[in-house]
């Protein structure tokens, strides 16, 4: 008997998981509830977080959390819940499943059938983000080699686990070279230790296309945060419905499993909406305890229902649909038919394999690092570069001297051209010639002849070498 941690969530959460909960139990699982309160009116009650520390503290304790939607209310400095999550508990992994269920669902794509492996807890989620100027307001797109490490070697294991076949890496990296170039770099290093596992790398704006278009090319899935969260929902919406999908985050030690859709408000407590996405998240977690003879069960009965053509209202259909049925309904033609199997869509079998376990992380030797100078960032009112340029070319220390102003990315000075719109945020770089080395002094000694001119410095970048590569972005037009 396992214990887990349960939240009924809001709007239509408590529904959809009285729905699940009860096929599950229907169903033979061996798990024993302990239910906690978290989302709306824990908000409300003032505290920001969305969980009182006693949840927490079940949640720590059962290691397994089983989550229905919540609302995080609008302004008032609230977190979501979901995010804050993932990161206290070290749920590096988002793992979405996506499948076609032609022709009882309609698709468009009915030979659809993929995983969205996301990375789950930097990238821009990490949620730095400051105002700088009056302009313009900057967030942290902040990406790791264990976080990459981690992510990209849980998609090669998931894969091998599973029988898929192929593992494609979706970044932009032409663009982010640095963030994005790391994560397809271990990529490339971690895939060579799976010779058996065909291995491919999509640049994530005509990948995206290419999945819109012709899913079925595609089998894992592994990318950065922001990128996953988005390609998962438009997998699951074009493989017939956004509420039909399930979730797992998946860590080391906890793992919670949820639907991918909101709360929907507008039809909480109307008896109406489809439970498939929560009982789908239900599936995976009893995969992942090592029950997965229910999850086989309880797969292959929902799969039975819709074939008999019994659809809550969002996906029934004239001349497809036999019955349009209720939550309750719904959830209890699913236990009619546990033990059955479907006979048109393809019926599921979970063989019991032992959960994913990565090594630990090994950190590399570390590389030779040297200051080669720094991009002192400034709000300045004005328009033309080249004043800025003349107010700011007398800073100088012993190695370091102004050599670009950029604006948003583009090079403004020297040789800019007056056609390039400036906001008043201009980052000033300063490099040591001649391959003299500056030191941390000089980049502080800048700052302060910065400031007796009365230049507003709002932040700075030291720029580095590391093993004699340049570890730092050029402006565009250099």
């Amino acid at each position: 008997m396992k214990k887990i941690t349960v939240a009924k969530g809001d709007g239509i959460g408590p529904e959809i998981m009285d729905a699940t909960l009860n096929i599950i139990m229907a169903a033979g699982a061996q798990i024993e509830i302990e239910e906690i309160e978290v989302g709306e009116q824990v908000y409300l009650s003032g505290n920001t977080s969305g969980i009182a520390k006693e949840s927490w503290d079940n949640i720590r304790r059962n290691k397994i959390f089983l989550k229905a939607p919540i609302t995080t209310p609008q302004g008032g400095g609230y977190k979501s819940l979901n995010v804050t999550t993932r990161k206290m508990l070290g749920l590096f992994a988002n793992v979405r499943p996506c499948s076609s269920l032609y022709p009882f669902v309609p698709t468009k794509h009915p030979n659809l059938d993929m995983v969205i492996i996301r990375e789950n807890e930097e990238d821009l989620y990490a949620g730095i983000e400051h105002q700088q100027t009056d302009e313009v307001i900057q967030c942290l797109k902040l990406v790791s080699r264990p976080g990459c490490e981690k992510i990209i070697r849980y998609a090669f294991e998931y894969a091998k686990a599973n029988g898929r076949k192929k593992v494609t890496c979706f970044t932009k990296d032409n663009i982010m070279k640095q963030t994005d170039g790391l994560f397809h770099k271990v990529f490339d290093e971690i895939g060579e230790e799976y010779p058996d596992i065909v291995k491919e790398h999509w640049i994530i704006d005509i990948g995206a296309a290419k999945m819109a278009d012709t899913p079925e090319i595609f089998d894992v899935i592994v990318t950065l945060n922001l990128y996953g969260d988005v390609l998962s929902d438009v997998a699951a919406q074009i493989a017939g419905s956004v509420g039909l999908a399930g979730s797992a985050n998946i860590g080391e030690e906890y793992a919670m499993f949820e639907a991918i859709h909101g709360s929907a408000p507008r039809i909480a407590g109307q008896n109406k909406a489809n439970p498939s996405g929560l009982l789908h998240g239900a599936i995976m977690m009893l995969n992942h305890i090592g029950q997965s003879h229910v999850a086989e069960k309880i797969h292959n009965a929902w799969l039975k229902t819709l074939e008999d053509g019994i659809h809550t209202y969002d996906i029934y259909r004239e001349g497809v649909s036999k019955q349009k049925v209720s939550t309750s309904e719904f959830a209890e033609a699913i236990i009619e038919r546990l033990g059955q199997v479907p006979s048109q869509l393809k019926a599921v079998k979970y063989e019991q394999k032992s959960q994913i376990s990565l090594p630990a992380y090994q950190r590399k030797k570390p590389a030779e690092k040297a200051l080669q100078g720094v991009d002192i960032f400034v709000h300045w009112q004005g328009h033309d570069a080249n004043e800025l340029g003349q107010l700011l070319n007398d800073l100088k220390t012993e190695h370091l001297q102004l050599t670009m102003i950029s604006n948003r990315g583009i090079k403004v000075w020297p040789e800019g051209f007056k056609e390039t719109f400036c906001t008043d945020h201009w980052r000033c770089r300063f490099s040591a010639d001649g391959g003299s080395v500056p030191s941390k002094e000089e980049v502080i000694k800048l700052q302060e002849l910065a400031h007796h001119k009365n230049v507003d410095v709002i932040k700075t970048e030291n720029l580095y070498q590391f093993d004699g590569k340049a570890a730092y972005s050029l402006g565009q037009g250099q």
